[in-house]
């Protein structure tokens, strides 16, 4: 499997890592990831990354969700087995409507929750069972991780990272995706 390398930067303060993912971006250097052990407020900003669309694929799973809480009452209720309930007439849907107002909201709920959670597991390669891949185990408790790409340029990249305030600074061999 091919290699390439990476430079780790480690610090303490969050402010600290701000201030350098902006310097790293003036200085037109990629950003692979950074690892944190807390969301850093600003920071996705920071790195210039696009922002998420998990919003429209949950209104999307709403609708779809609505869609089934209305097919399924119209059949269940009207279609294949009409019971007067309280009086209630069972000749068509729309009589029935504000009866159904709460299954409609708690299946547009439940769909929307259940298939966002899945899409994002699924978007962020999150499988069950995959290995961890946190290349610091420091980042889980009180440091931040900044990987930075290199095209040959590992000494450079180093040196400016070590100028922004890294308490650590590691050239390190990671696999190519």
């Amino acid at each position: 499997m091919d290699t390439v390398k990476v430079v780790h930067a480690v610090y303490t303060d969050d402010e600290v890592l701000m201030a350098a993912v902006k310097k790293v971006r003036e200085e037109r250097h990629h950003i692979e990831e950074i690892y944190t052990p807390f969301p850093v407020h600003g920071l996705d900003k920071a790195m210039g990354l696009a922002p998420t669309r998990i919003a429209i694929t949950s209104f999307l799973y709403g609708c779809l969700g609505l869609a089934v809480a209305i097919t399924m009452m119209n059949y269940i209720m009207i279609d294949d087995w009409p019971q007067d309930i309280g009086g209630k007439p069972s000749f068509s849907y729309l009589e029935n409507m504000p009866a159904f107002v709460p299954i409609m909201f708690e299946l547009t709920v439940f769909m929307a929750a259940h298939l966002m959670v899945i899409t994002f597991y699924l978007r962020s390669k999150m499988w069950p069972f995959k290995k961890a891949e946190n290349p610091d185990p420091r980042t889980t408790d009180d440091h931040f991780l900044m990987e930075v790409a290199t095209r040959g340029n590992e000494q450079a990249v180093e040196d400016l990272l070590s100028s922004t305030g890294a308490i650590e600074v590691n050239i390190v061999e990671k696999e190519a995706h």
